[in-house]
């Protein structure tokens, strides 16, 4: 599915011209503009995959960022806007071939990394709750207490406690009154989790880098995920990545920011790739060995 088929950046003329206006001396950056114009980057054409590839620095992020700030798309985690942010977006263009779902949205590293500290908060939390319940559980069946009396409808979750405490086990106890630990997951498992959780059908789809946390195993099956969703299941993805699991996504265009100007490139000629193909290569004989 394309919903975004094209988005014009300002070039550097556009850029000098806006530069003419500043008035203001007190910053030493104007970010977002200069940067990816340094890369030649002035427009993006889009497919239901589209790829961002580079180093840290060159872009990918940036442009990411300010497609999903012109176009309105839902974040959650906050990110480096700058105070040139809406100057840089007003001067950007984006061509839509069908109206962008209200269900799109950009999915960053910071998010994912936001949702697995969450779950490890509320594990704690309920760990520290069933620390509090094993100490209620011996100071009810104390044998030296009064016995419990009920006076009131008020008394009334106090006495199903007292006779929970005299019929069950210390751990049935625990379990009946407390909350179970949310499902323990490697930060591998949590963070494919809140992809497959995150993502839907029939929407535009921003990922950040989307590798981080996960193991190259993990990455084909989040690669396999992609897609599917973009074969069957009516989603576009814009990716900025390094990630040679995620650059050979079937039929993804891949705009190289790495290049001076960038380019689009088939996957197996950017460099970072070619470095793992000729590694491998060099130790080919170590692997038939085996």
């Amino acid at each position: 599915m394309l919903y975004l088929s094209i988005f014009t950046f300002p070039d550097a003329e556009t850029e000098f011209d806006f530069r003419l206006t500043v008035k203001r001396t007190c910053y030493d950056t104007l970010y977002p503009f200069g940067v990816l114009s340094a890369r030649g980057l002035t427009a993006a054409e889009f497919e239901p995959v589209t790829i961002f590839y580079g180093g840290n620095g060159c872009g990918k992020t940036t442009a990411l960022n300010v497609i999903a700030e012109r176009l309105g798309l839902r974040r959650d985690a906050p990110y480096n806007r700058s105070n040139f942010f809406e100057d840089y977006t007003a001067r950007c263009h984006p061509e839509v071939r069908r109206p962008v779902p209200a269900a799109s949205r950009i999915i960053t590293s910071d998010d994912v990394f936001d949702f697995m500290l969450n779950l490890r908060a509320i594990n704690q939390g309920i760990d520290l709750k069933r620390e509090e319940l094993f100490e209620e559980y011996w100071a009810l069946k104390d044998p030296g207490k009064e016995p419990f009396r009920l006076r009131s409808m008020a008394d009334y979750d106090q006495l199903k406690k007292v006779n929970q405490s005299r019929s069950l086990t210390q751990s049935r106890y625990v379990r009946a009154q407390g909350k179970e630990n949310v499902r323990e997951q490697s930060n591998g498992e949590s963070a494919f989790f809140y992809f497959t959780n995150s993502i839907g059908e029939n929407a535009l789809y921003l990922l950040d880098e989307p590798e981080n946390s996960l193991a190259p195993d993990r990455q084909l099956e989040l690669a396999r995920f992609l897609e599917d969703g973009a074969r069957f299941f009516g989603c576009q993805f814009i990716i900025a990545t390094h990630s040679p699991f995620l650059l050979s996504l079937r039929g993804a265009r891949v705009y190289d920011l790495d290049s001076s100007p960038a380019a689009v490139r088939r996957w197996t000629e950017l460099p970072s790739v070619r470095a793992y193909h000729d590694f491998f290569r060099r130790h080919a004989a170590e692997f038939e060995e085996e």
